[in-house]
């Protein structure tokens, strides 16, 4: 047990474990809407269309997170405006910006001689470098991330429902595509140093899917992801320094295997417990493998 806990000592593990809980907390938040309302390719999207902005930034000396955010918003407004002014689906119109922002940052890549380095860590996580001040960073993007969720919940789950009745209601649903897309882009920002560009989506999308095995209230799921997401940071840390693997994909590795036992875990109780209870009128009736029911009762409940 005390070679078990022998990390928690060593400062820089600390700051990754406390920076690795931040990131579960915003991927905690914001996957819960990422996976209900099915915009798992615009996370993996924004990822790599974080490459160029990182790439700039490195050769040039500025801030690598500056170049990340701008980067990833310019991706997100580009994809806004083919959708809008275009006559492209939402889908087609990421797929074309994914190809251009990969191609792009691969370019600025290959052109510079000093980045091999810089580039796996872009790639795959450098959550062990976490520095204080990038901590107060995530700190603040939590604060933000879950103001922005509180102020618009509301109009989120309208907008997941039925666009028209967010319409009808006045929860302006297109703003709140918007926001959502704005959040979905801070979460990517926020965890690539964690995990990397390749990873961000696993961490974005495992936790939450272990959660709704559990939950079907939305604030529950979000809760029950952050602790998810959170258990698959120290798990894959504590893996990374006592069997010599890279810190990101361990973390990543974590969630999915988490949701994987989750969901079988679920599955198991469910069952056994419809062996005991034929009838089925004390059990949880709902299948397993079926998405949790996004709330409909819109403006008298905050769901």
């Amino acid at each position: 047990m005390p070679s078990l806990l022998e990390p928690f000592a060593v400062e820089f593990f600390v700051r990754a474990l406390c920076g690795g809980v931040l990131v579960a907390v915003i991927c905690g938040v914001v996957g819960t809407w990422v996976v209900i309302r099915g915009m798992a390719f615009l996370g993996e999207a924004i990822g790599h269309g974080m490459l160029p902005g990182v790439a700039l930034a490195t050769v040039l000396g500025a801030p690598v997170l500056l170049g990340a955010a701008l980067s990833a918003a310019a991706m997100s407004a580009a994809i806004g405006l083919l959708q809008r002014r275009g006559r492209l689906s939402y889908d087609t119109s990421i797929g074309l910006l994914f190809v251009a922002m990969l191609s792009l940052g691969v370019i600025i890549v290959s052109h510079s001689r000093s980045f091999a380095t810089d580039a796996t860590a872009l790639l795959f996580g450098d959550i062990l470098a976490i520095r204080p001040d990038d901590i107060a960073v995530l700190a603040v993007a939590v604060v933000f991330t879950v103001g922005v969720s509180v102020t618009f919940h509301r109009s989120f789950v309208a907008t997941a429902f039925d666009a028209r009745i967010a319409r009808t209601l006045g929860l302006r649903p297109q703003l709140a595509h918007v926001v959502l897309v704005a959040l979905v882009t801070v979460a990517v920002v926020a965890s690539y140093q964690a995990v990397g560009t390749l990873l961000v989506v696993g961490l974005l999308l495992a936790p939450t899917v272990a959660a709704r095995a559990w939950t079907t209230r939305i604030p529950t799921t979000m809760v029950a992801a952050t602790a998810f997401g959170a258990a698959a940071v120290t798990l894959g840390l504590l893996v990374s320094w006592h069997v010599a693997t890279a810190a990101g994909p361990s973390i990543a590795a974590a969630a999915v295997l988490l949701a994987a036992a989750s969901a079988t875990t679920r599955s198991v109780l469910t069952r056994a417990a419809r062996r005991h209870h034929p009838a089925g009128g004390a059990t949880d009736s709902r299948d397993p493998d079926s998405p949790a029911p996004v709330p409909v009762a819109l403006p008298e409940r905050n769901r």
